[in-house]
Formats: C-alpha cells, structure tokens, sequence
C-alpha cells in the first residue's frame, strides 16, 4: 500500500462527503445516529469476536493488564456506545443557530451562525469506544471525520466502522463522513496530520508523547492537552469535612484520568487539622504521599518531594502536598506548575473564591467541588471529543459546540453602504 496515495484518498473522500454533512437536517443526523446504534446493537456478538482478536493479540503482545482492560469491549461497554449515540442524538443541533442577531445604524441586521469545522482528524490510541463517541460526535455537528485508531485495536476499529457505514448508508449519508484508516502502519499518522488541502482539525487523543509529537509535527490547527497537573486548594476558610471529602475523592475516585488531582496545597492554618485525616484516607487507598517540609513534619509517613514532583502527571495512586502560607501563595504555585486543566478551591470565603476563579489560569476552575467533574458528560455537553487547554477556539472539554465555528451572517432588504 502506498500510504500517501492512500491517506490522500480518504481526505479527499471527507472532504466531498463533508460537504454534504454539514448540510444534513437534524432529523437525518439522528436517524443516521440511531441506525448506527441499532447495528452495533444486532452485530454485538461479531464485535465481541473482532474485539477478542485484538486481545489476543495483545496478550502475545505483552500489553499490560491496564491497557487490555481498556481495549476490551464488554457487553456493558458496547451497551454504553449504543446509549452514547442515543445520548448525543437527544443533544440539540449546534449546527446553523444564530446569535447575537442586531440592527445597526445603517439599518442591516448582523449576527453569528454556528457552522461545522470541516473534517477532522482524530488520532488516538487503545480503546475501540472512542470511534464511536468521535463519529457521533463528528456526524452531529455536522463534521466528516477520519479516525486513526491504535494498531492494537484494529480489528475492534474495523468492525465498528462497518456498523457506522450501514448507519449512514441506511439513511441517504455518505459513508465516506466517517472512515476509519485500515492500515496499521505508523505513516498514515504523519501523512494525516499534514493534509492541510482536506483536513481542517487534528484531535490527538492519548499518552503525552503522541500529542507532543502530532503537536510538533502537524501543518493543521491541532485541538489538544499535553497534561493534565491538576490542583486542589484547601483554603484558611474551608469546611474540612468538605475538604477531606473532595481531596480524598479528586484522587482516588479514578487515577489514569486526566482530570484526577496531582497536586494537593493546603493553607497552614489548616494544616494540622486536616493533613493527619487525610493522610490516613489515603493510605487505606494505597496512595503514596510526597511533600515540602511542612508537610513531612505533619504526616510523619510522607516522603521528601522534588521540584519534578510538582511538574509530573502520575496517573497513578500518588499524590504531592504542599502547605502553602495563603491563597496568593497558592495561586502563584498553580499558574507555574498546572497544565491549564482544571484547578478547585475548597473554602467558604465567597471573596477569596471570586478571587480564585478569576486569577487562576486553566480551562475549568472550580469551587468547592472535585476535578474529576471536570468532563463533557457532567457538563450537560453530552460525550466529548477531548479536553482542550489552548485559549484559541474551544476551551475545556469540546462537545458539540468545540466542533464548530462561527461565521458573521447580514440580513439586508437592498441596503447599500452610504
């Protein structure tokens, strides 16, 4: 296969197909939506059979315990693809809503229409849901989409795909608005990234060296997050059993996810009341604790941190503390260590919270509440596409609305300008 002639092709398949999309009714959008549910649903035995192929060939692998977990599709994982298709079909359509609609002086009336991006490429790795959650995602803003799925995944990639073209086929879309790349030589990513004639997105979904890479490497705008060093504050002013509550759930409740806390601060005039509690909290978990000084003084089981521990993503049962003397203290360890993810303040103090929210530079900041609820799916956004921590075009978790645009629209009745 000569994988340029072949990546080539799929752009230029998308980029045909996308224009037909974008100009899908709603109704057609759905309907293709639960057409695609309904095949996943009547061809989950043969799913379960091309998924059990990646499997085993991930265990001849060595893929770790971790990663065939997330590769493989149980019957409760393919129920949820089917209820996340459903889920995004009930969304309301962004596509061709008009905003801020005003008369100027000149008698015009000038607005904002939501339009599709285009085509989007989607690169990601191990787990066979995400060509789902991205088609859906993708048909219903009215996007084609070309999606590269891991190698370790591409039988489960494949048969999906097909129940996706059926999907499209059986209500008058293209099947070319949702391709799924076939070759599992690594090429194709390199040539993805760089069909800026037929590819207007790249959303890299996965470990922090492929979105390095695509980052560094691709000749189109790239919808992304490298880390995710996320922050929670326990203010001079919380409410401890509050604190103790959401610190012990923001990084346990899940650690391989990007919106789990890795750092903890906490105020010094909190410290001894609250650090022993949570301590033991967290070694019923397993989690191991690394601290500054004062905090090594305070949880005698506490290892020494590094300044590379508060740099680092663990994704993993390991947690940094540092006492910190205030809130501007706290602030300024954020805004030079976070990854611009997600950061919470727990306090009572509606000034200081204001403050926070404010100053704090990331993508979602909170008050008194868990990053872990830091996802499309808790935001009312239905599934996502990602998290992004640029500043430019979508910010946070990207649904429906991250995957499109903005055009000014003007409604005249013969004006001319004067």
């Amino acid at each position: 296969m000569n994988i340029k002639e072949y990546m080539t092709g799929l752009g230029q398949q998308a980029k045909v197909a996308g224009r037909e999309v974008s100009r899908a009714e709603s109704g057609q959008k759905n309907a293709a939506l639960l057409a695609i549910a309904e095949q996943l649903a009547s061809q989950s035995a043969y799913l379960a059979e091309e998924n059990a192929k990646d499997l085993q060939a991930g265990r001849e692998k060595g893929l770790d315990a971790a990663l065939l977990d997330r590769l493989e599709l149980t019957p409760g994982r393919i129920q949820a693809m089917i209820d996340g298709l459903k889920e995004v079909a009930a969304l309301p359509d962004p596509v061709g809503a008009i905003s801020d609609l005003n008369y100027r002086p000149s008698g015009i009336q000038v607005g904002k229409m939501r339009v599709p991006l285009g085509v989007i490429g989607i690169i990601y790795e191990s787990r066979p849901n995400v060509t789902i959650d991205a088609a859906a995602l993708c048909l219903k803003s009215g996007n084609a989409c070309i999606l590269r799925g891991g190698s370790e995944s591409i039988h489960s990639n494949k048969a999906i795909a097909s129940c996706i073209a059926k999907g499209l086929a059986s209500v008058g879309l293209p099947v070319e608005a949702v391709q799924v790349v076939e070759t599992t030589d690594r090429a194709a990513v390199g040539e993805l990234i760089t069909l800026s004639e037929y590819v207007d997105v790249i959303v890299p979904r996965g470990g922090k060296n492929l979105i390095a890479r695509i980052s560094a490497e691709a000749t189109i705008a790239v919808i992304k997050h490298l880390d995710g060093i996320c922050h929670v504050y326990i203010d001079d002013h919380a409410d401890l059993e509050k604190a103790v509550n959401i610190a012990v759930n923001a990084k346990t409740h899940r650690y391989g996810v990007c919106n789990a806390m890795e750092t903890l601060l906490v105020a010094e005039s909190v410290a001894t009341a609250v650090l022993p509690e949570l301590a033991a909290e967290y070694k019923t978990a397993g989690v191991e604790l690394r601290g500054c000084l004062k905090t090594c003084s305070i949880v005698p089981d506490c290892t020494r941190a590094t300044e590379e521990d508060w740099a680092t993503e663990y994704l993993a049962p390991v947690l940094s503390i540092k006492v910190v003397a205030d809130i501007d203290e706290a602030m300024i360890h954020i805004n030079e260590f976070s990854s611009g993810h997600t950061e919470s303040i727990i306090t009572e103090n509606y000034t200081l919270a204001r403050r926070f929210l404010r100053e704090v530079d990331s993508s979602s900041v909170m008050v008194n509440a868990s990053t872990r609820f830091a996802d499309g799916f808790e935001y009312g956004l239905g599934a996502e596409i990602g998290i992004s921590t640029d500043k430019l075009h979508a910010r946070g978790p990207v649904g429906l609305e991250g995957l499109t645009s903005l055009k000014y629209v003007v409604l005249g009745d013969g004006h001319i300008r004067q």
